[in-house]
């Protein structure tokens, strides 16, 4: 069962995010010496960012920074969520080291399947077996995907591998790569993070209608899943169905 929080404002859907990822951080550095995370695009870095560039409290030289989906792009193209991360988050946290940074390589988005293997390597060479993330951010599409796991796509039914490639994306580009369930419903933590108007009747569907299976309604993760979103996005649950943080 989904956890849901809605806030006044983005402001503040931002603040209690930032409080959120603080208490994950400072729990997976006590535990094992660094918090994994993987983010998504879209408008979540922005909204990731808006409150946790200024938190002075979380560790983030410990932090080892993955993307549940990336675009087959170099990282200076527009679409690139690498970019985006970098722009909204990166660029404004020096204290997380270079090599603590983990994008696609360039000298593979030419290729989805060799970009996809590169990056289940990265994950191998990093995590001891079945990739266990701390905590996993993604966004919500409007048709409700997540990460680049689209509706009736054979891609939902993957259960070998960690990464796959994806060529015919039905939202441009095309050509991209992206974690698979096997790996994002082992995470310890997964929060889905959207807002506005637009959102509301997708996020109804996906947190009061399970029997649709949407890509969204299938991440269930051995730890909890949780929303953070706005009151706009929450206009159409059931009060019963949002609690406090």
């Amino acid at each position: 069962m989904s956890i849901v929080y809605a806030f006044d404002s983005v402001d503040s859907l931002s603040s209690g995010l930032t409080q959120f990822v603080e208490t994950c951080s400072r729990e997976a550095i006590a535990d094992h010496g660094y918090l994994s995370i993987a983010i998504s695009g879209g408008s979540l870095p922005k909204i990731l960012s808006r409150e946790l560039v200024k938190n002075t409290h979380i560790e983030f030289s410990k932090w080892h920074i993955f993307f549940a989906d990336e675009r087959c792009v170099m990282h200076t193209d527009p679409d690139s969520n690498y970019l985006e991360v970098k722009k909204a988050l990166l660029d404004s946290i020096p204290h997380i080291p270079q090599e603590n940074i983990h994008p696609i390589s360039e000298s593979c988005v030419q290729n989805p399947e060799k970009a996809a293997e590169e990056y289940e390597g990265q994950l191998r060479k990093f995590f001891v077996g079945v990739p266990s993330f701390d905590l996993v951010l993604l966004g919500m599409g409007p048709d409700g995907h997540c990460c680049s796991l689209f509706p009736g796509h054979p891609l939902l039914n993957e259960v070998s591998r960690w990464v796959a490639p994806i060529t015919d994306s039905p939202k441009p580009p095309s050509n991209r790569i992206t974690l698979t369930y096997p790996v994002v419903n082992h995470a310890k933590s997964v929060v889905f993070v959207t807002a506005g108007d637009g959102k509301k009747e997708m996020v109804e569907k996906i947190i009061q209608q399970p029997e649709l299976n949407l890509p969204c309604q299938r991440v269930r993760p051995r730890g909890k899943v949780y929303w953070f979103i706005d009151h706009a996005a929450a206009a159409n649950l059931r009060k019963e169905s949002i609690h406090k943080l």
